[in-house]
């Protein structure tokens, strides 16, 4: 039977010398955060720099290993790491390795066609809660059926892309061709797709030159297990598995249980033939004669949600339309926020717009939700001021109100410690409507004028035209 990962099973196989030299107080506080992969087993340089912890050292990296491998697309920066999942539940620990979405791109299109799709993938970007929401890779698709037009379209996007490549075609020839044009193999793209037709020459093509593979087998687990199992035999230590998608009735919700199996497997089972990421193609949407391309498009972008909650490492796309993709990047992000950890921003004075001595002073929480809502309302509607955010310990204003971190003793500390007396000489600060019984408590401690503002940060604009007046301040 397999040994569990626990905090003393992994703390017997650390040299115990409490050293410090991974950055650690000492030898268990490592073990703690080995569980919680914030370090990796290599920083532990004892176990490497010394021959008798040799043997340890290949146990304890089996054994904090992850059940579904890790798979690196790409190289360079823009390189993304896929699977690596711990657990089947996010609740359980969380989820790393957010699920990589690449949008696919015919060899059909014209290279100016080709140049525009990459170009707009590449540019894709919405900031969201402080974070910057992109696209992963471009997924070349031989749809002409000619191996020179496909490894052309390869070498066109190789040149004016650094966004990892999934090259895909089941003839292996043409695998081949596109690998071998310049500046393409050194990228590792991944090859997609092995079959139980091609398996032989597609898998020798991926050893050959150290890529990532997929082994894609629809509707049957248990050959795509095979497939895995064989390339794995061949030498291929980076494989991932695409057991199909169908996207009505009841294939859909076969598809959907298919995925589930595989994961369950993998971590549930320990099945070590099925631990691989899971690739889900929700562009299939979109195949048929003259799709209608808004229906197309809306399909595809409730199928990519699906398949993200249901354990796809890593989806194909077709469409570039901002509003099929928002929903799918917006939800990915949610998904891969650690639950154990409240979202929250550094505290204390910023600004908006550029404030003087007579511009308001506003109040906010440090929950990044709350305080990017906050200044993006206010961005929006041309307010200048002065932002205080205190640490309500990334908590919302209703919920820290309510549960004390929100309260007067903070706000007069934050005041202090954010020289805020020497920005703005009128002595008035504007306090969120929910926060609004403890405005009494804050004037008595801080000595400031409190205002009540609104409860919703879209109408402090009017707010202010309202009830502040900048001429009349002393």
């Amino acid at each position: 039977m397999t040994e569990k990962a626990t905090l003393l099973t992994v703390y017997k196989l650390l040299p115990q010398t409490n050293c410090g030299e991974c950055g650690e107080v000492n030898c268990m506080t490592f073990a703690s955060s080995l569980l919680e992969r914030k370090k990796i087993v290599k920083d532990c340089k004892p176990l490497f720099q010394d021959a008798k912890y040799r043997a340890q050292a290949a146990k304890l990296a089996d054994l904090v290993a992850p059940p579904v491998r890790e798979i690196v697309l790409g190289v360079g920066e823009r390189a993304v790491k896929i699977g690596g999942k711990q657990v089947v539940y996010r609740h359980d620990l969380t989820y790393h390795n957010p699920t990589a979405i690449a949008i696919d791109v015919s060899d059909k299109l014209g290279d100016a066609e080709i140049i525009d799709r990459v170009n707009r993938t590449e540019k894709f970007q919405f900031t969201h809660i402080g974070e910057s929401l992109k696209l992963d890779a471009i997924a070349l698709r031989a749809a002409s059926g000619d191996p020179q037009r496909f490894a052309q379209a390869v070498a066109l996007v190789a040149k004016g892309s650094s966004l990892p490549l999934i090259l895909c075609s089941l003839d292996p020839a043409a695998l081949r061709l596109a690998v071998e044009q310049k500046g393409v193999y050194e990228r590792r793209p991944m090859l997609y797709a092995a079959t139980k037709k091609n398996w032989k020459d597609a898998g020798a093509l991926a050893k050959q030159y150290s890529c990532p593979i997929v082994a894609f087998s629809p509707g049957d687990l248990s050959e795509l297990k095979a497939l895995a199992k064989t390339l794995r035999a061949m030498g291929n230590e980076e494989i991932v598995i695409d057991p199909g998608l169908w996207t009505q009735g009841p294939l859909l919700k076969s598809s959907v249980e298919n995925l589930e199996m595989l994961r369950r497997s993998a971590i549930q089972k320990k099945d070590k033939d099925l631990a691989y990421p899971i690739m889900a193609v929700p562009a299939v949407t979109w195949i048929g004669e003259s799709p209608d391309p808004k229906a197309a498009a809306y399909k595809e972008s409730y199928m990519a949600s699906l398949l993200l909650t249901r354990f796809a490492d890593i989806i194909i796309m077709h469409s570039l339309d901002v509003w099929a993709l928002l929903p799918v990047v917006n939800l990915r992000q949610g998904v891969y926020t650690d639950p154990r950890k409240p979202v929250a921003v550094e505290t204390g004075l910023k600004v908006i717009g550029n404030p003087n001595e007579t511009s308001p002073v506003l109040l906010t929480t440090n929950f990044a939700l709350t305080y990017y809502t906050v200044a993006s309302d206010l961005e929006a509607t041309g307010v200048t001021c002065h932002l205080l955010v205190l640490n309500t310990e990334g908590l919302s204003v209703e919920s820290s109100v309510a549960g004390g971190q929100f309260n007067a003793a903070g706000v007069k500390d934050l005041v202090a410690s954010s020289n805020v007396e020497s920005k703005a000489k009128h002595r008035k600060l504007v306090i969120p409507g929910m926060a609004a019984r403890l405005s009494g408590e804050i004037e008595d401690l801080t000595k400031w004028e409190v205002m009540v503002g609104p409860k919703d940060s879209s109408q402090i604009k009017e707010y202010l035209d309202k009830f502040w007046n900048e001429s009349k301040m002393p």
